[in-house]
């Protein structure tokens, strides 16, 4: 790949754009302020101005949007700081959701930030305080003029695990020219598919990218409080637990009616829901509350009692623990438009996996665990109920933890290009 001589129409109207609205950036991080949507102690670093000192030697700058890609992004440092101990990790995120928790799971010789908004003045303060060696950006989230003014100060950069359905794809045909010249920056691009490959080369018809399976399928496991677990065993005995994981309301629906279905057979079965916004805690409770269903809810620091259904665990980072302590786990997004989420922290953790009809956004890696036995599409309630008591549940379990394992070589990969592209720092 050659680097771009020139930039094209719409990368340069974006910048100017940009350039433009840049003093009103405290503005509009005031309104997000009182929106919620911003972290009140360290909103200031979405302009730019750290919170941290950047650390001696050479620093590799990571990037991911949310919580999930966030924390996936865990078995890549590790794999690089084994290589390189010298290194240090800047890693940033734009979710709100995703400083908290990460910052209490944070890899070795890793500070984390939050995300600049892509404007003139929050982006150069940026990459003034950080002066990245390499930059890394991970799966879909792209912001043109963090991209440009990186290349422009010779940092090079990498695009890795990239994910991008048709429907992505789609939108982004919109703005071919500008999306041309952003990749075109890039020195290294590796795709979780073939179908992104293709979608990114008809946006980037000139650039080189290459297919090497998803990095989430090779993360490190989520972590929990072993303590915490036991008490938790303990307290639980022998109920039948099932959980499902990242839900959205089309999700809860389903697995709701499916409990209702459960409860009447089995008083003792036990729900544990984990909301993909634990924000929409009330709600779900209205839910249970329509199907019958007797709740606990975790943010009020209640334990499930021998009567009830569901479990809300309306908390951040906790995905780790239920994993654990449940034998089975249904992936949310997948019965509605959201089109999945990750199946591989369940894998890892040795449950069994079922979900909906709808994963376009892991299409790859669901193919994967269905060719491998190792998980079920369910349609509805009735066919979910019907799942949760298969015998080979176990069996199931095992084999999406095997394929789990021998999927982990493309984290291996991925930090092998990424020391060639740092060179020796």
């Amino acid at each position: 790949m050659t680097t771009p001589a020139e930039t094209g129409t719409g990368l340069r109207a974006y910048l100017a754009l940009t350039a433009l609205i840049s003093p009103l950036c405290p503005l509009i991080l005031r309104r997000r302020l009182k929106r919620g949507k911003e972290d009140p102690a360290r909103w200031s670093e979405k302009r730019g101005r750290a919170s941290a000192p950047r650390p001696d030697g050479p620093l590799i700058w990571l990037h991911a949007v949310g919580l999930g890609e966030v924390m996936a992004l865990r078995g890549l440092i590790a794999a690089l700081h084994a290589a390189r101990p010298d290194l240090s990790f800047l890693v940033t995120s734009t979710a709100r959701s995703s400083g908290g928790v990460f910052a209490d799971n944070l890899p070795p010789r890793t500070t984390h930030q939050f995300l600049p908004l892509d404007l003139a003045g929050p982006v150069t303060a940026f990459l003034d305080h950080w002066h990245p060696d390499l930059a890394v950006w991970s799966e879909q989230d792209l912001w043109p003029r963090l991209v440009h003014q990186t290349h422009a100060r010779g940092i090079p950069l990498a695009l890795v695990n990239a994910r991008m359905d048709s429907a992505a794809h789609r939108k982004r045909a919109r703005m071919r020219g500008m999306l041309r010249d952003t990749y075109a920056r890039f020195a290294y691009l590796a795709a979780q598919d073939d179908a992104t490959a293709r979608h990114i080369r008809d946006l980037a018809p000139n650039v080189t990218i290459t297919t090497l399976g998803s990095l989430k399928s090779g993360s490190a496991p989520l972590p929990d409080d072993p303590r915490e677990r036991a008490d938790l065993a303990r307290h639980l005995g022998a109920r039948k637990l099932w959980c499902a994981a990242s839900t959205h309301g089309a999700d809860e629906a389903v697995v709701l009616a499916a409990q209702a279905m459960r409860h009447r057979a089995d008083p003792a079965a036990l729900l544990i829901i984990v909301p993909r916004d634990p924000d929409r805690r009330e709600s779900l409770a209205s839910a249970c509350a329509a199907y019958g269903l007797p709740y606990a809810m975790r943010s009020r620091g209640e334990l499930p009692k021998p009567g009830d259904a569901v479990w809300i665990a309306d908390s951040f980072g906790e995905l780790g623990l239920w994993y654990r302590l449940c034998p089975v786990a249904v992936i949310g997004g997948s019965f509605g438009q959201v089109q999945g989420h990750n199946p591989w922290e369940a894998a890892q953790l040795d449950c069994a996996i079922l979900h909906g009809p709808n994963t376009a956004n892991f299409a790859a890696d669901y193919t994967a665990l269905a060719q491998a036995g190792a998980t079920i599409p369910v349609r509805d309630a009735a066919t979910l109920n019907a799942a949760l008591d298969r015998p080979d549940l176990i069996e199931m379990a095992t084999q999406a933890r095997i394929l789990q394992s021998n999927s982990a070589g493309s984290v291996a990969r991925t930090s092998t290009a990424l020391l060639d592209l740092l060179g020796d720092g």
